[in-house]
């Protein structure tokens, strides 16, 4: 009986062994990097500017592009693009960290 336990637990071990070993050569596996395509043309560069002054009204106050992206949930090139159409319709101020709407 005791040889049965010792046989269970040691095919246990060697089952678990064998697991961890997978689990550290699949995460070792390099992944491709997917890049992602951003559509440059006044229909996107507008819809952005729109994300970008509802976040900064939704905020309240003055935000950086990093907390601007955040809450838009856009990426932090796609916040550039939208700050720089408010900017030239003059809808944003800048005290030089930070954006706020004008």
């Amino acid at each position: 009986m005791a040889e049965k336990k010792a046989t269970a637990k040691k095919a246990t071990e060697t089952k678990a062994a064998a697991a961890k070993k997978t689990t550290v050569k699949k995460a070792a596996a390099p992944k491709a990097a997917a890049k992602a395509v951003l559509a440059i043309n006044a229909e996107n560069v507008g819809f952005k500017a729109g994300d970008v002054y509802q976040a900064l009204a939704a905020a309240g106050k003055a935000l950086t592009v990093k907390e601007i992206a955040k809450a838009a949930k856009i990426s932090e090139e796609e916040t550039l693009l939208g700050l720089g159409w408010l900017f030239k319709e003059g809808k944003l101020a800048n005290d030089g960290e930070k954006v706020t709407l004008a």
